[in-house]
């Protein structure tokens, strides 16, 4: 499972591409507020930024809600750079979008996934990404995670070649569950991706090896 993370924040997409693990970039009309990136300008200079970054996939958000206006905007969007990804809402509107783009060679990230019906709708319209949101349908009292094994297996039985992307991810146990499920992408904030990297033991290892090398090289 690949890790790509879900900010637009620039200085933190720069830390963590510093590890070496992150692939991709995934990022939101409110994540894109939460900086203060407010106009198409600037959410194209921070898109561009970001691709030269992370040699990977970014996905970027359309804000039309018309099917006409979709299709325009996210034309427009796939210019900025060659690993930008549209992302497209699972709407009617939104799939008829996508069945546009993705036979013009645009890549489409199908966004706003909950349920199934939905992902088998957005992968019959030529999404590259189908993005099912983990943690806010847990906010609703259901099982976010079971939705990305459902779609996960149904992709597998019938050859789909859509990828399943876990969104809305809130810890790092949720990594893990997308991981079992079977996700080919979790998409995780800065947050997250910082606390995978900790271990308490790894912390009282690490202490303990250098306490022990410091008693030896002073002798």
């Amino acid at each position: 499972m690949r890790i790509f993370l879900d900010t637009a924040n620039v200085d933190e997409i720069r830390q963590a591409a510093k590890l070496g693990v992150v692939s991709g970039v995934t990022t939101n009309p409110s994540l894109a507020a939460k900086e203060g990136i407010g106009t198409q300008g600037g959410y194209k200079k921070a898109v561009l930024e970001i691709a030269e970054i992370v040699d990977g996939p970014v996905s970027v958000e359309v804000v039309s809600l018309e099917p006409e206006a979709m299709i325009e905007e996210g034309w427009g969007i796939a210019q900025w750079h060659t690993n930008v990804v549209v992302k497209l809402p699972s709407t009617p509107a939104g799939f008829q979008a996508m069945a546009h783009l993705s036979k013009e060679g645009v890549k489409i990230n199908q966004t706003l996934c909950f349920s199934v019906n939905q992902a088998l709708l957005g992968a019959q319209a030529g999404a590259v990404y189908v993005s099912p949101f983990v943690g806010r349908l847990d906010d609703e009292g259901h099982d976010g995670m079971a939705l990305v094994a459902d779609i996960a297996e149904i992709f597998k039985k019938h050859g789909i070649s859509t990828q399943v992307l876990a969104a809305s991810i809130r810890h790092p146990l949720h990594c893990v569950m997308a991981a079992r499920a079977g996700a080919h992408v979790a998409t995780i904030p800065f947050k997250v991706l910082t606390q995978m990297t900790h271990h308490p033991l790894t912390d009282v290892g690490l202490a303990k090896f250098t306490q022990d090398w410091q008693k030896v090289s002073k002798k």
